[in-house]
């Protein structure tokens, strides 16, 4: 996150806006330990690149809509604090202070009284035109709405929600969950397709995918060095799933 360095609140709030900005400028306002205050200050601010900034939107958009999406039932669980705590760790890699800033993140959007909807749609328009993005951000909703072991009614309303502002059909939708709920044709799922599709709809679904999520595209997306390597696992997946149909239809 070699954006982080560069960022105090003020700064964060006036280049993003909107919800986001609010919740980022609240955050990032005490950040930061005194040694990167200093460092920060000496120089004066200096501001994002717009791969930063999108970077940047990422990030506190994640940790947003799972700050809304954990309290949708009115209080946050000890369960679904620790699952947050694991994907940051284990799933992003976080180090401790990026965790610092994605907890700063998360506990400022608790707070914030903008609905999750808002955050949503704020994501969605800048991110409108990179779907991989939108279905990273719908995966990483139902991963951690699933970490207790199921999803709650409100959970899945607000998912739902995701879901319609990003322009997804409920087909979209179940494929993506099918891949955590349910074990049947789960390697069709992560492709996106049914157990149905023809050898030839297989094959070039699979190389759609492999364009889209490959980590040369994703790294000229400017994501976060963390989800960065959220959507390398979600490459090898891909790449596991064809093969594993590829062996079991004999494909060539």
């Amino acid at each position: 996150m070699g954006w982080l360095g560069k960022v105090v609140g003020g700064t964060i709030g006036f280049a993003l806006g909107g919800p986001l900005g609010a919740v980022a400028g609240a955050a990032f306002g005490h950040a930061f330990d005194k040694s990167d205050e200093e460092y920060l200050t000496s120089g004066g601010r200096i501001p994002l690149s717009e791969g930063e900034e999108e970077q940047l939107t990422f990030f506190v958009a994640t940790f947003s809509m799972l700050a809304k999406l954990t309290k949708a039932d009115g209080r946050i669980s000890d369960e679904e604090i620790k699952s947050i705590e694991q994907f940051m760790l284990h799933d992003l890699n976080l180090d401790p202070q990026g965790r610092r800033v994605a907890t700063e993140i998360f506990q400022a959007a608790t707070r914030s009284p903008e609905p999750f909807s808002n955050f949503a749609a704020q994501f969605y328009n800048h991110f409108s035109y990179r779907i991989q993005m939108l279905e990273m951000m719908v995966d990483i909703l139902i991963r951690v709405s699933l970490a207790d072991g199921r999803m709650s009614e409100n959970e899945e309303k607000l998912i739902r929600e995701a879901v319609r502002i990003f322009n997804f059909s409920d087909d979209i939708y179940r494929k993506l969950k099918s891949k955590y709920v349910d074990d049947s044709d789960t390697y069709y799922s992560v492709l996106g397709i049914d157990a149905t599709a023809s050898n030839d709809l297989i094959k070039q679904q699979y190389r759609k995918l492999v364009r889209e999520f490959h980590p040369d595209t994703i790294a000229s997306k400017g994501l976060p060095e963390e989800f960065t390597k959220f959507a390398e696992d979600k490459f090898r997946e891909i790449q596991e799933a064809y093969e594993k149909i590829r062996k079991e239809r004999g494909l060539n």
